[in-house]
């Protein structure tokens, strides 16, 4: 990887989205030993005028690199900003770092964009991962329930959960997140799900029960030869496999809800866009996800 893209970035627009979207970048940025990226994109409103003798009036994105300071004072953090819209601009950014972070309920302050609209179109043009942290997100919630006197930042992480696609196994989607669960020390969970396709020569395209359990166990080999080489080079990472009948939105969804961060990939050869499942997966995962292009 390019030096210039070891950075972690995320986009500021002053609403608690993405400043909640800043802090779990400034603790991805620590757990990768990288730098981090504030990035304000578009015209910024009008700041009260400094009062005669007083202190500079501080801008949004001031204040919250004063913040992350504070939180997090091992940290180099960049502060930068741009008049270029917030679109080009993020997709921009996102090509020149390791991750880009948005709030995925943020940016309603750009004009001409709903709340969330930003975020969803810069996932679906990025050439990097893009990370979507829902408003609200807490350090503890990355990370397992605690009881008795153990500081809950001292838990361990909750699994990263990686839907994959056989069809499209891309190696920046599944090294992604094996690099993420590696440098959390987490487990990976990797799930693969499937409908049973019919058999051929059956009236109506029937199925038996034996050819269900042919096709699970056939799945079942692929994912681990398709694993077997990330496996080998990350030794210490605890790996899940499971394959599942029915829609992986479903099942991905389900998993969002033990995990701390979920990973999905973006065709790009697709063209721009999200598709129907991936945006599903955004609005209603109850972790941050983690939209990954791939060829």
């Amino acid at each position: 990887m390019n030096k210039d893209t070891r950075t972690v970035t995320v986009g500021i627009d002053g609403s608690r989205a993405s400043l909640d979207a800043a802090d779990w970048a400034a603790r991805e940025a620590e757990r990768r030993g990288v730098a981090l990226r504030l990035l304000h994109a578009g015209v910024e409103a009008a700041a009260p005028a400094r009062p005669p003798g007083g202190a500079p009036v501080r801008t949004t994105l001031d204040r919250a690199a004063v913040q992350l300071s504070y939180g997090h004072p091992a940290l180099d953090i960049i502060a930068r900003r741009t008049e270029t819209p917030a679109v080009p601009a993020l997709v921009a950014a996102a090509a020149e770092s390791e991750t880009l972070v948005l709030g995925s309920r943020g940016f309603s302050g750009f004009a001409g964009f709903l709340v969330g609209s930003v975020a969803l179109a810069v996932a679906a043009r990025a050439e990097r991962p893009v990370v979507l942290v829902r408003a609200g997100e807490l350090p503890e919630d990355e990370r397992m329930p605690v009881a008795g006197t153990t500081p809950p930042a001292r838990a361990p992480y909750l699994p990263v959960v990686l839907g994959l696609d056989l069809a499209h196994p891309a190696d920046d989607l599944i090294g992604h997140a094996f690099d993420t669960a590696t440098v959390r020390s987490a487990p990976l969970h990797v799930v693969h799900a499937w409908t049973p396709s019919p058999r051929r020569g059956y009236l109506n395209g029937g199925r038996t029960p034996g050819d269900t359990a042919e096709q699970e166990d056939a799945k079942c080999r692929s994912l681990a030869v398709t694993l077997q080489p990330w496996r080998h080079k990350y030794p210490e990472t605890e790996v899940t496999e499971r394959v599942a009948h029915g829609h992986a939105g479903h099942h991905l969804l389900q998993a969002s809800a033990r995990a701390g961060l979920l990973v999905i990939g973006r065709r790009a050869s697709a063209g721009p866009g999200l598709g129907r499942a991936a945006r599903s997966l955004v609005h209603h995962s109850t972790c941050p996800v983690a939209v990954v292009p791939h060829p």
